[in-house]
């Protein structure tokens, strides 16, 4: 058998109908039906109909959990291996915990959408941008990100993959960023369509919230070894976590030292557990020796059980 493990999206992999190549497989249904029921809001209804309710982060963010955990459902009825590891981006690490058994999926509903909440508030409309750096060493974007920042906070956020960089901060500070990058030699720079500057230190104030909020949170030893985006680590204690947790709202995603990490743990496969296939792509560009499934329905499902037999 081969080993395995699963990743989770976060933000930006969700879309109307992200859900339909499951046709509407009861464990699915009965999954949204369950997230409905403890927020109040009728998430299968929005990630199927047209509406704009869907990419406002207080919504995003719980709807993304749910994806990711009935997907997560519906692989566990199907087959009794487990992953060797789990990680998410940046809030896709919140399904990894549910299914890691270190946190109850209706507490973690809470707990992204209070994270939402906060994340929202702690910068106003306007105020916070990010954007993403194309074609350009980790190391120029930081030293861009320097070179723009004026008083202002603009940091490299997401290390997506090589050549792909995330940056967040003051709207005109992300502004100079790109400009100073486009001179550099970036080979695309473009604001992205998000109302919260994620995981740069104007979040101190949101990180600060959520661990209070965390504290509140009966949080298990899990199951399954979760890897961190904060620090590229494992942690088994509570406390740990919650700090990790936290931690991530104000630090950067080291999602390409995620990757290499699972990597260097002779694992042959990874599959995508959630919509979209945005973790697909940035795995197959960091790592050429994994071979990477997205599980978008239930066929993709059966094939990836098929193929680590």
């Amino acid at each position: 058998m081969n080993h395995f493990s699963f990743i989770f999206p976060g933000q930006g992999s969700q879309s109307i109908g992200m859900m339909s190549d499951f046709n509407g497989h009861p464990l699915i249904q009965s999954t949204f039906n369950e997230a409905s029921e403890v927020l109040n809001v009728d998430f299968w209804k929005m990630a199927t109909e047209p509406n704009e309710d869907i990419n406002q982060t207080i919504h995003t963010q719980p709807i993304l959990l749910t994806a990711g955990i009935a997907t997560w459902r519906l692989w566990q009825s199907k087959s009794d291996k487990l992953p060797t590891y789990l990680a998410g981006h940046s809030l896709g690490e919140y399904s990894a915990l549910v299914a890691s058994n270190a946190i109850e999926f209706k507490d973690a509903l809470k707990l992204v959408k209070y994270r939402a909440e906060v994340m929202q508030k702690a910068v106003p409309e306007g105020v916070g941008a990010m954007a993403a750096i194309l074609g350009m060493t980790d190391q120029e974007v930081v030293d861009a990100c320097k070179e723009a920042q004026e008083n202002e906070v603009v940091e490299a956020v997401n290390f997506n993959s090589p050549g792909q960089v995330v940056i967040a901060g003051n709207v005109l500070a992300v502004e100079r960023a790109i400009d100073i990058a486009k001179s550099k030699g970036a080979k695309r720079a473009i604001l992205l369509p998000v109302s919260v500057p994620s995981h740069c230190s104007l979040m101190q104030k949101a990180s600060e919230e959520l661990r209070a909020y965390l504290d509140t949170i009966s949080i298990h030893k899990p199951s399954i070894n979760v890897i961190h985006n904060v620090d590229v680590m494992v942690h088994d204690e509570a406390k740990s976590i919650k700090d990790a947790l936290s931690k991530q709202l104000c630090h950067p995603v080291r999602w390409v030292e995620t990757i290499e990490k699972i990597a260097s743990h002779h694992i042959s496969d990874i599959a995508e557990c959630g919509p979209g296939k945005i973790l697909t792509g940035l795995t197959k560009r960091i790592s050429s020796e994994l071979k990477v499934a997205a599980l978008v329905s239930e066929n993709a499902i059966d094939e990836f059980e098929i193929h680590i037999k």
